[in-house]
């Protein structure tokens, strides 16, 4: 910050604080105007951020500068709302204290767009991960969608927050969003009913006519033109030239959407919108004998059917009353005014609960979710408030008086807090506290809010008073119960002066800020804003789920009076005190330039107005009471240290005392600082503009010492070549010789570099930095597939490739194999490709299986173990037109006794058949064949399960054949029932008859062993290793 104090003179300062003459408030005002002529918006009082709307974009809210301010002392760049955003959020992590920032205004000075940035702000350098992105777009949509539901258009402002709105953003240990909360304060309910002139309704009320396709608009009832509702054309003003409702409408819709809304859920909500719009138009006649009726059964029907209610009975609650009297109900019919006043009433009710449905909504869109953080122990929370500044209008009524009463506990707040950091900081250092004079505003918060006598009190009471009471009576009371107090005058009460400018209707504050007149009437309405029993009967039996969310049955059941408008904001605002004080707060304060809304003007008169309204003179100074300026000893003396030789270029020792040296070098007075313990502190900015003049004075001493380093350099450089070249010159022989290795190394030293380079940059595109090294990546990588390509098709091996050839290795990879497989394929000859297709199968059944068939691997299948003429001829006959497709020489062995039997299996394409010699002893169909069974061992028993219901077939054969691997493979693949061969690890169990069956048992020896064991079992003991 100190670097712009140079340029004070046509910029002024950026803090307030160093302003020399503090206590006069037209200086204050000109700095103000010379920075805003600067579009430098910003400036601090202390901590303490001033903004001044320039009523136009301006280039200091990009990405760039959010990361310009990340992560930077408060004071070491210009002022900015990112520096107070950043410095809160640190505030936060590292002292784990929770933080607010209280922004503050009068309507038009940018409090909303203020609160904006600052979302935005943590939205963009927050940590996030997926669901934080939605959280974070969700708290970014609340924002359309609540301006369009609580803001308005006003004489001030085209888009003016009608309600006070604080939102708490929730951060987990790590920094990162993790939920939000939204308080909403005092909707200004009465705009749904009346506006002044040349102001607007509720932003939604425009937009859905406006920006609403025509099928919704039909559903509603509802037409274009927004002359045709009453409700919307009190001000005289539907359509503003500086405002797209039409736009603002898909904004909202896809805000909505993006925060959670169901699309049933939105229907409701513009039923309601259009049901107000209806109620509106409802108008209403006098009967000769001064009854009431409706004249529009039209928009009445339209009403009811929008907000789910039966038309007859709300009819009949617009028109009539319900009364309580000795415990009977009376139903007393409404005069004119009363019914028109009860659909008012109505209208404000629905629309007013209708919008804090809409913030609880949005409440839980944002709250924090259990499955994503399973505590919130660690939870840490920066509060946003934005609320309404000191407001005098014209005509100030019961909302200038809440909205005045809230910021006189704000400035309470905001002057207690501000001297208490200013104590805890000097206490910090261990400088003595000097106590502050200031202006203790607690005088008037209590005269607006002591119990029994406070002014809102007073108020409830006179509403709650049986009788005829009225705005006047009220008046009257006020002045018999606080009429002394010093803070409070009427027209009676005041001298001959005073009564020339005050109405009887009106009594006089003296806030903190001014003199504020307050006309009385219509306190005591909308104090009451009070809703007939009956309409709240018939509401809470609508069948709109927002409607029947917003009337609680309880309220009809429930006979206790509600509590009125003032004290229910007086008793929220003082939760929000509570919630205030227990967070570290941070201010900024808005001012509005002009009431045109024209950038580069800057009325003197109306911020000088604003100025007096926020109380910063009052808080420049408190601030101004101590010490001007303070500094960390190391920020000070980094910055000052070439004004004193100690120091330059370095200080070594303690910082205390580098301070402490430099500043009695500067020859500062004892009077006109403090050394704290790690802060000095400077008590007036002339000694600080002072040091900072000395400094610029001094900066071209400083530049003429580094161009003598910078000279003495260059020349030393310059001797250096000299003496270098008359070596060479002198040693000629060696001097060819030391250019080549030069050259050489030079060329090396180019080679790596581009290497290096290419290799730093091998991840990006191909460019000037990575070509060659690319290109010699690929050309290594293909001269190495070249020499190290596979041989063979069983051959998986393949160099890895670099990152940037993956793709086109797997593609020549897959070019390569597809090569060799087209040229193995045509060298493969038809019994080639026979044999490979039966040892396919046989690797599908024995693989990882049966301990032989490793040993089977290698060794070729033959077409048939038997020559032509060991099969005799008679068997061959008797086959007929069945040809024998392989023969093998078996044992075969009975199911009882298990007697060996050599014989001949041969396979035809139908069957197999079983041969002694010239007979066929058994016939085995492939269609019957139920199962091949083989054991896992080195041995050549096969068990053909055969259905021994058949008497052809004559049951399970169980053979002992020396190429097992090869038969049941054939066999396997004539029958087609590959997967009908089971390898059993253990015992085979065989049908012996159809009721008994017979079990071979396995075990390992040294030679092949066949026999019956002495269980009755077949007995097979199988050697370690085998051919079959």
């Amino acid at each position: 910050m100190e670097s712009a104090l140079t340029a004070r003179d046509r910029v002024g300062v950026q803090d307030f604080v160093l302003l020399e003459n503090y206590n006069s408030e037209a200086t204050f005002i000109e700095n103000l105007r010379r920075r805003f002529r600067e579009n430098l918006i910003y400036t601090y009082i202390g901590s303490v951020l001033v903004s001044v709307n320039p009523y136009k974009e301006l280039e200091i809210y990009s990405k760039q500068q959010m990361e310009r301010y990340r992560g930077v002392s408060f004071y070491e760049i210009s002022p900015h709302i990112y520096a107070i955003s950043d410095n809160t959020y640190r505030a936060m992590r590292t002292e784990r204290r929770d933080q607010c920032i209280l922004i503050s205004g009068e309507s038009g000075a940018g409090k909303t767009e203020a609160s904006k940035k600052i979302l935005l702000y943590y939205a963009v350098t927050c940590p996030t991960k997926d669901h934080m992105v939605t959280l974070g777009d969700r708290l970014l949509q609340s924002n359309p969608v609540l301006e369009a539901f609580g803001n308005a258009k006003t004489l001030r402002n085209d888009n003016s927050s009608r309600f006070g709105k604080y939102m708490d953003i929730q951060f987990d240990f790590k920094g990162a969003t993790m939920g939000g909360h939204i308080l909403n304060y005092l909707l200004e309910k009465s705009r749904v009913v009346h506006q002044n002139q040349g102001e607007r309704n509720f932003h939604i009320f425009y937009q859905l006519l406006d920006g609403g396709d025509d099928d919704l608009l039909n559903t509603l009832n509802l037409e274009r033109n927004p002359h045709s509702y009453r409700y919307l054309v009190k001000g005289n003003c539907p359509r503003v030239s500086s405002i797209s409702d039409k736009n603002s409408w898909k904004v909202v819709r896809k805000a909505l959407e993006v925060i959670g809304f169901t699309e049933e859920e939105v229907q409701k909500l513009l039923n309601i919108i259009g049901s107000v719009l209806h109620l509106g138009n409802t108008l209403f006649g006098e009967g000769e004998e001064g009854e009431t009726y409706i004249t529009t059964e039209n928009q009445l029907s339209n009403v009811a059917t929008l907000l789910g209610v039966d038309g007859s009975a709300l009819k009949e609650a617009l028109t009539h009353k319900k009364l309580t009297a000795k415990g009977e109900e009376m139903i007393s019919p409404l005069n004119f005014e009363q019914a028109v006043s009860a659909r008012d009433a109505l209208a404000k009710a629905v629309y007013g609960r209708t919008f804090n449905w809409l913030v609880e909504k949005i409440n839980q869109s944002l709250a924090l979710k259990a499955d994503i953080y399973h505590s919130s122990q660690g939870a840490s929370v920066i509060g946003l408030l934005d609320i309404y500044g000191f407001e005098v209008l014209q005509l100030n009524s019961f909302e200038q008086f809440c909205i005045n009463y809230c910021n006189e506990k704000l400035q309470q707040l905001f002057i207690e807090l501000t001297l208490k950091s200013e104590q805890e900081e000097y206490e910090t250092e261990g400088i003595a506290w000097e106590t502050v004079q200031y202006f203790d505003n607690k005088i008037i918060c209590d005269l607006i809010e002591e119990k029994h006598r406070g002014i809102i009190s007073i108020l409830d009471e006179e509403c709650l008073r049986p009788g005829e009471t009225c705005d006047i009576s009220f008046l009257e009371k006020l002045e018999d119960t606080v009429g002394g107090h010093p803070h409070f005058i009427t027209h009676k009460l005041a001298n001959g002066k005073t009564r020339r400018v005050m109405s009887r209707e009106e009594f006089r504050l003296l806030h903190y800020a001014g003199e504020v007149n307050y006309n009385v009437n219509g306190f005591l309405d909308k104090n009451n804003d009070l809703l007939n029993r009956n309409l709240k009967e018939v509401m809470c039996q609508s069948e709109n789920q927002i409607l029947s969310h917003c009337f609680r049955r309880e309220e009809v059941i429930d006979q206790k009076r509600p509590e009125m408008a003032a004290s229910q904001f007086k008793n929220s605002l003082m939760k929000l005190m509570e919630i205030l004080m227990s967070k570290e707060p941070s201010y900024v304060r808005c001012i509005k330039p002009n009431d045109a809304k024209q950038p580069g003007r800057f009325d003197e008169v109306l911020v000088r107005h604003q100025v007096k309204y926020l109380g910063l003179m009052e808080n420049l100074r408190v601030r101004r009471a101590g010490f001007a300026y303070r500094r960390r000893f190391e920020a000070f003396l980094q910055r000052y240290k070439p004004l004193c030789p100690e120091t330059w270029p370095n200080w070594n020792g303690k910082l205390a005392d580098g301070v402490s040296a430099l500043v009695n070098h500067l020859g500062y007075k004892a009077e006109e600082y403090k050394l704290g313990r790690s802060k000095i502190f400077i008590r007036f900015p002339k000694t600080l503009f002072t040091t900072e003049d000395a400094l610029e004075a001094k900066k071209p001493e400083i530049a003429v010492t580094l161009q003598k380093s910078w000279r003495g350099y260059r020349e030393r450089a310059k001797y250096q070549r000299i003496r270098h070249a008359v070596i060479v010159i002198q040693s000629a022989w060696r001097g060819m010789k030391g250019r080549r290795r030069a050259k050489r190394r030079r060329e090396a030293v180019q080679l790596i570099r581009r290497f290096i380079k290419g290799f730093i940059y091998r991840h990006e595109e191909y460019c000037d930095e990575n070509d060659y090294f690319l290109d010699h990546v690929r050309y290594s990588f293909l001269k190495n597939l070249r020499k190290n390509l596979p041989k063979s098709v069983l051959d998986k091996s393949w160099p890895t490739p670099p990152a940037l050839l993956v793709e086109a290795s797997d593609h020549l990879q897959r070019l390569h194999m597809r090569n060799m497989v087209i040229k193995y394929c045509r060298r493969v000859q038809p019994e080639w490709k026979k044999q490979m297709m039966q040892k396919v199968v046989a690797s599908e059944i024995f693989k990882d299986q049966k301990y032989s068939y490793p040993h089977s691997v290698g060794r070729l299948f033959l077409d048939s173990r038997l020559e032509r003429a060991q099969i005799s001829l008679k068997v061959l006959q008797t086959l007929g037109s069945e040809k024998v497709q392989y023969g093998v020489s078996v044992i075969k062995y009975d199911r009882r006794g298990f007697k060996p039997r050599p014989r001949q299996l041969l396979l035809t394409n139908t069957f197999a058949v079983l041969v002694d010699r010239t007979k066929i002893k058994q016939r085995m169909d492939y269609a019957a064949l139920r199962g091949i069974s083989v054991s896992s061992l080195c041995d050549g028993m096969v068990v053909l399960h055969m259905p021994c219901e058949d008497n052809k077939q004559k049951g399970d054969a169980l053979l002992h054949c020396s190429h097992v691997i090869e038969l049941v493979t054939k066999l396997a693949m004539m029958a087609s029932k590959t997967n009908y061969v089971n390898v059993s690890p253990g015992s085979i169990r065989f049908a012996v008859s159809r009721t008994k069956e017979g079990i071979i048992d396995f075990i390992r020896g040294p030679e092949l062993k066949v026999a019956k064991g002495k269980r009755g079992h077949l007995l097979v003991t199988a050697p370690p290793s085998s051919a079959s």
